[in-house]
């Protein structure tokens, strides 16, 4: 039978290179948090910029013209 030769190489000692991050590691923390304040800020903007018309009955008296209950 023929014997097969190990082709691996034992990395002892050896370092792989490593793997370049897109955002530095010391400020990955701190990127997100950037991040999602963000996007909760847009919300609130928006959430409280829209106009939605009042829902549901009137309280007896109420006319909403002058928003002051009439007695």
């Amino acid at each position: 039978m023929a014997q097969k030769k190990n082709t691996k190489t034992r990395q002892i000692g050896k370092k792989s290179p490593e793997k370049k991050h897109l955002i530095d590691p010391r400020y990955k923390n701190a990127f997100w948090t950037t991040i999602i304040i963000i996007i909760l800020v847009i919300f609130f903007i928006v959430n409280n910029t829209r106009k939605e018309p009042e829902r549901g009955p009137y309280p007896p008296g109420y006319n909403p013209q002058n928003s002051e209950i009439q007695k």
